[in-house]
């Protein structure tokens, strides 16, 4: 195994993440909120600090303060991520806490929908994944990946449960002024698999619950995919300089309508289209910013 991946070069810290982590890692109902550990975010930053080079920064301040007064006002929040690796989270945290009061409150705010995958399938990355508050789903693309039919009765009836508490924990953290992070793909992007920076269609029905969004791209990475993309202690970390970059705030309804008039007439799947340009703008700005980046 690569010298550099988590699983090597941060295998020390394991004895400690053990007896700090205290989530479990079985998701129901009853667990879809998880509040942020902030013993184990000490060790994230300490992470991100190693990898993330002090040039790296938070670009468009000004927007995300704007963000943070919509959602002080009772505005509901969505903030939608591009999303290349598991430091993505930690890294936008560690930049945000570094550029400036109201963005550091902002990071406070902020909470995550995660997978289950995160929790439930190595308990040292769900350790890792325990340092920020966060909102469990069942992914859809998880469920879909099961082709035995009984499996799939049980998984699905567990999957609309989960899902279930988990909308209603986003209505109860929006109401108590919190912000929840999505990352539209729903998976990270690999190069030259182009699929996997596609826009989850459900991503539409988050967009219609809201009534501000920001969204936030991302360049530079310091935590490259393993060649096995299952084994995500096997990601190789490397130090690169990261910026991640906010757009205006834009109204979620009328952003919805202007995504229609962008498709024009004749899109028959309207759900779609609304996430297809979320991933348009989002590549619009990575494009713009990874110009003079290195």
């Amino acid at each position: 195994m690569n010298p550099n991946s988590l699983a090597i070069r941060y295998r020390h810290l394991f004895p400690e993440l053990k007896r700090l982590a205290k989530q479990g890692s079985v998701i129901t109902e009853d667990n879809v909120l998880q509040e942020a550990n902030v013993e184990i975010r000490k060790i994230m930053d300490q992470m991100c600090a190693d990898n993330i080079l002090p040039t790296s920064e938070f670009r468009n301040a000004a927007n995300a303060k704007e963000f943070l007064e919509k959602i002080r006002s009772g505005k509901r929040g969505i903030i939608l991520m591009e999303h290349y690796s598991n430091f993505d989270l930690p890294g936008l945290m560690y930049l945000l806490d570094r550029a400036g009061p109201e963005c550091a409150e902002l990071a406070t705010k902020i909470v995550a929908v995660a997978g289950m995958k995160l929790n439930e399938d190595n308990p040292y990355v769900s350790a890792f994944a325990e340092a920020y508050s966060r909102i469990v789903i069942y992914p859809s693309r998880s469920l879909a990946s099961i082709t035995d039919p009984e499996k799939y009765k049980e998984e699905d009836l567990r999957s609309r449960k989960i899902n279930l508490a988990s909308m209603r924990a986003m209505d109860k953290i929006r109401k108590e002024g919190s912000a929840v992070l999505v990352f539209p793909s729903g998976t990270r992007y690999r190069p030259g698999k182009p699929e996997t920076k596609r826009g989850v269609r459900e991503i539409d029905s988050y967009i219609r619950l809201s009534d501000v969004m920001m969204l936030i791209s991302i360049n530079g990475n310091c935590l490259r995919i393993s060649e096995d993309p299952k084994d995500m202690m096997g990601d190789v970390t490397c130090e690169d300089r990261v910026i991640m970059t906010a757009s205006p705030v834009y109204d979620c309804e009328e952003f919805r309508a202007d995504a229609k008039r962008w498709g024009g007439e004749g899109v028959e799947d309207k759900k779609q289209l609304v996430v297809d340009f979320v991933m348009h703008r989002l590549e619009e700005m990575h494009v713009e910013n990874e110009k003079g980046r290195l």
